[in-house]
């Protein structure tokens, strides 16, 4: 998909973006279970790169760091405190440090594929995606709690809580229930994709609105002058998509952790 995705046609008319950006026809394997398309190769790519990038991070650190290093380090560290240890402590945080590290890192370098010209379309912008890894924030928290206490145990501390009146403990546990074993999975993977979609058909819709300003423009119609306007606003919206990339996968990595936490505690 070109980085603008929408055009005029030559009746005039403007064409927005549409949803079935994120479902191309088929690249490569057409036809069998390997089937790659467009959205797909872009994932590989973000993968490569977020692996590759890790690695150059880290395989030659020294004492005194330098720019890169020190850029590294920030957000590593970020992750592994800001997140992880902050919110599990130091015993529960290294042993779910490592797929708390890969959820936050893999969401980044999905997210941002966004706002690059060239790819600009985010792999978690298909449910599918999104919903993967929910899942896989969704079994982690119910095996910690379930190794740590056992599943009667667990389910005890997760639904009959403390301190509420003895009549209407079980009100209170089935509302528990649907929060903790079937929203907080759906509320997961509905607000990244969401949060990703509306961020490319807002992208798309500057950019493929300033193509068609500016080849009105070209055509000698001073109304094209609003292409401008719609490139300020694209620029504006990318560095904001890039906010928003960076806090989903954020969100997304802390969620994960405090569902884990709240599976370890003795009560909530």
């Amino acid at each position: 998909m070109p980085f603008v995705a929408a055009d005029g046609t030559g009746d005039g008319d403007f064409h927005g973006p549409s949803i079935d950006e994120f479902f191309p026809d088929a690249i490569l394997f057409a036809g069998t279970p390997f089937e790659l398309n467009r959205v797909l190769l872009i994932r590989l790519l973000a993968v490569t790169v977020v692996v590759l990038l890790l690695w150059l991070g880290s395989r030659s650190m020294k004492l005194v760091p330098g720019r890169g290093q020190a850029a590294f380090e920030f957000v590593v560290d970020f992750v592994r405190k800001g997140i992880v240890i902050d919110t599990l402590g130091e015993k529960d945080g290294k042993r779910f440090m490592p797929l708390l590290f890969t959820i936050f890192f893999l969401l980044l370098g999905l997210n941002l594929t966004s706002t690059i010209p060239g790819l600009q379309i985010p792999s978690t912008g298909l449910i599918g995606q999104a919903l993967l890894m929910a899942i896989i924030a969704y079994v982690t928290f119910i095996y910690a709690g379930v190794k740590k206490f056992g599943v009667g145990h667990f389910l005890k501390n997760s639904l009959w809580l403390p301190g509420v009146p003895t009549g209407v403990k079980p009100i209170v546990a089935v509302l528990e229930f649907l929060s903790t074993f079937i929203v907080r999975p759906i509320t997961l993977t509905l607000r990244l994709t969401m949060n990703m979609v509306a961020g490319h058909m807002l992208l798309v819709l500057c950019f493929s609105a300033t193509g068609f300003f500016f080849a009105i423009l070209v055509g000698g119609q001073a109304i094209g002058l609003i292409g401008f306007g719609t490139l300020t606003l694209g620029v504006a919206f990318t560095v904001l998509e890039i906010f928003v990339a960076a806090l989903q996968a954020y969100i997304f990595t802390i969620l994960t952790a405090i569902y884990i936490q709240l599976a370890l505690a003795e009560s909530h």
